[in-house]
């Protein structure tokens, strides 16, 4: 539409300036009917051939208009199409979570009221009884690769080990994998090779649901939805009283802005959020996640989006809710790393590079750079 309107203004200007042409130069226009010779004023032929010339152009626009939305519906219409084609997702997975207390000897009774406690139900098929085991958060990769397209392998040979408790932190340039591998802990994609085990067990036979279940994320990108902060923060875990709700904010240092919002934690958020600022969302991610009480937690660039002075206090709050957990942290700020237990510097989907910060610091490699921005030679 906006090459076809061009075309008109042009066209509409090329007659106007050859109109005043004939007009400038007394010039007159000449009609032939039957057997008589008429003289028609140049400028009333111009002024006539303008509008007309507008009235021609005028549906032309509209035609191409109708043909852009028609391109925009056919493409949506096809990506809809696409996703109902998609397959449903397979879940042959057989292990299950379960509430649980602890038995005289220690280990977990499945029960059926909530007890705040998880084990994992793991049920034989060779006829052997049921076995339980506590949910830990233990969490192991052994020589996994994995690729999105067959053929095309990102990741390359990644064995690592996460005990419980232990924070773990990926370092690496943008494309290098460190979310793709936080991907495949909770199966958002399966791997090519390897395996990855959570509390001993192959992922493969945790069901889709109780492994994700078990997992807190708190992604760069922070999703609100309409309705009171205290719901947004219980969406975490449904059934949270409202002193839970108001623990988990204060752990993730939430609890000082809330307070200063018109109706606290009644206040209601539309449209995503946008009452709130960025750092301000985060932290209410944060408190959501902290809510659920997780075994393991997944930190993707979780303070990329705070200020300096905001990042002192969710760092804080943080290392309270990182406590007697397994922590996977993604971060390019490397100032956000340093307690780690482990740091693990992937390049081009392997992993380059693992230690505490002061170890790899003295290895003056890859880490060393990217903490440093100095590039060290290879002779040194």
């Amino acid at each position: 539409m906006p090459t076809v309107n061009q075309l008109g203004n042009i066209q509409y200007a090329l007659l106007a300036l050859v109109g005043s042409l004939f007009i400038a130069n007394g010039w007159t226009s000449y009609y032939l009917v039957g057997s008589r010779v008429y003289s028609v004023a140049a400028i009333g032929v111009i002024i006539s051939f303008l509008l007309y010339s507008k009235s021609f152009i005028q549906p032309i626009g509209q035609v191409s208009q109708q043909l852009n939305s028609f391109a925009l519906a056919i493409a949506g219409a096809a990506r809809i199409f696409a996703m109902m084609d998609e397959p449903t997702e397979v879940d042959e997975g057989y292990v299950e979570l379960c509430n649980a207390k602890e038995g005289p000897d220690g280990n977990p009774i499945e029960c059926s009221e909530r007890t705040g406690r998880w084990a994992w139900k793991h049920p034989h098929h060779d006829g052997s009884p049921t076995t339980y085991r506590w949910l830990q958060g233990e969490v192991t990769f052994d020589h996994v690769d994995f690729s999105y397209i067959p053929g095309k392998t990102v990741l390359h040979d990644i064995t690592l080990y996460a005990k419980p408790g232990q924070k773990v932190a990926f370092v690496g340039p943008t494309g290098a994998g460190k979310t793709t591998i936080t991907n495949l802990i909770n199966r958002f994609y399966d791997i090519e090779d390897g395996k990855v085990r959570y509390d001993g067990i192959n992922i493969n036979k945790i069901k889709k649901k109780d492994l994700r279940h078990s997992l807190g994320i708190v992604l760069q990108d922070t999703r609100l939805f309409t309705g009171t902060i205290k719901e947004n923060i219980r969406f975490g875990n449904p059934d949270a009283t409202d002193e839970q709700v108001v623990a988990a904010a204060k752990l993730a240092n939430a609890d000082y802005f809330i307070q200063h919002l018109p109706q606290g934690y009644d206040t209601v958020l539309t449209n995503a959020g946008a009452s709130l600022s960025q750092g301000q969302r985060q932290l209410l991610a944060i408190a959501r996640a902290a809510v659920a009480d997780p075994p393991v937690m997944i930190l993707d660039e979780a303070t990329s989006s705070i200020d300096s002075r905001t990042e002192a206090l969710v760092q804080e709050g943080m290392d309270h809710l990182m406590k007697g957990r397994t922590v996977f942290v993604i971060a390019h700020r490397l100032s956000t790393v340093q307690n780690a237990d482990v740091i693990m510097v992937i390049d081009a989907g392997r992993i380059i590079e693992r230690g505490s910060h002061e170890e790899l610091l003295a290895k003056k490699g890859k880490y060393y750079q990217l903490y440093t921005g100095n590039a060290i030679a290879e002779a040194e």
